[in-house]
């Protein structure tokens, strides 16, 4: 009876933590998914009714007229082609370095590598400043280079100790032995036998340098002056500017007004744009994007 009683008070128990549990999941879900239903909603209607406050969840007086008008903006496209320029080869770029440093990190027999770990690690808390990384990049000439864009960043530190602590955790290093003791090389050890069992942290790690390359703008802004090679983000920044409206709507003073309501929802418009690609992506890898980071939390 007494045993009966016990299970029943923790069974009570258990389902009072899980209803607690599920209305704070819920009201941290609704916490962030209703700012992207309201951009989303924004950027479909009218300018009039998004300044009245009129807007809730879905769109009032549904209009495509905000798009139109980003996308008359030659820059757009222009921004976007070397936005995803630089995100696929730097990705891919990232990825190569960061598996090359970080296999042989991971090795037992490599020596010197926790010295080598702090030097890497020192990088993380401190860095020459701007003014002389802007001199060093200017002395290699890629002042007004794409490659400006993928280079510097070429190695994370914390994405290189992530993947050096999947190699040293998460894969045996027995099946290393047993392939040098079968004749297989280093090179060939790491494509025959590290990658194929790291998926998963490949993908978390290219989704990582991925979504850092479509968002960034800094170094465009610090490295770019041609106008023509800048990159989506930088060209959308610009637009949320009223004097780069004003040019790009091509109103005369007589329609200030007009440019000054359609400027309201333009900015919900172009928010939309730069978030979709990555919206987009992120099904398709989230399996590998899920257990990576449990493998991560794990055992790193």
């Amino acid at each position: 009876m007494r045993t009966f009683i016990n299970n029943h008070i923790q069974f009570k128990k258990k389902n009072i933590f899980d209803m607690v549990n599920v209305f704070l999941l819920t009201v941290i879900l609704l916490l962030i998914v209703y700012p992207l239903i309201y951009v989303l909603s924004a950027s479909f209607s009218d300018a009039q009714q998004v300044i009245a406050g009129n807007v809730y969840l879905f769109p009032v007086d549904f209009t495509v007229e905000s798009y139109v008008s980003v996308f008359k903006n030659q820059n757009i496209l222009r921004g976007f082609l070397i936005t995803v320029f630089v995100t696929f080869f730097g990705t891919i770029i990232n990825l190569i370095m960061t598996i090359l440093a970080a296999y042989p990190l991971s090795r037992k027999d490599l020596n010197g590598k926790n010295i080598i770990m702090v030097f890497i690690t020192i990088t993380m808390f401190f860095s020459g400043g701007i003014i002389p990384t802007y001199l060093i990049i200017q002395k290699l000439g890629l002042i007004n280079n794409l490659l400006v864009l993928i280079l510097p960043g070429a190695i994370s530190t914390y994405n290189l100790i992530i993947m050096r602590t999947f190699f040293q955790t998460s894969i045996p290093y027995e099946l290393q032995e047993a392939a040098f003791i079968d004749g297989c090389s280093n090179s060939k050890a790491l494509l025959r036998i590290i990658l194929p069992l790291s998926k998963p942290i490949i993908a978390v790690i290219a989704l990582y340098y991925a979504v850092a390359h479509w968002n960034a703008y800094f170094n465009a802004m610090m490295y770019l002056t041609k106008r023509a090679l800048y990159p989506l983000q930088l060209v959308l920044k610009e637009i949320l500017i009223q004097s780069q409206m004003t040019s790009m709507l091509q109103m005369d003073t007589d329609s200030l007004l007009q440019q000054a309501l359609l400027g309201e929802t333009i900015k919900y418009s172009v928010i939309v744009i730069s978030s979709l690609p990555m919206l987009i992506i992120y099904p398709f890898i989230q399996k590998f994007f899920v257990k990576g980071v449990m493998i991560g939390a794990v055992k790193g």
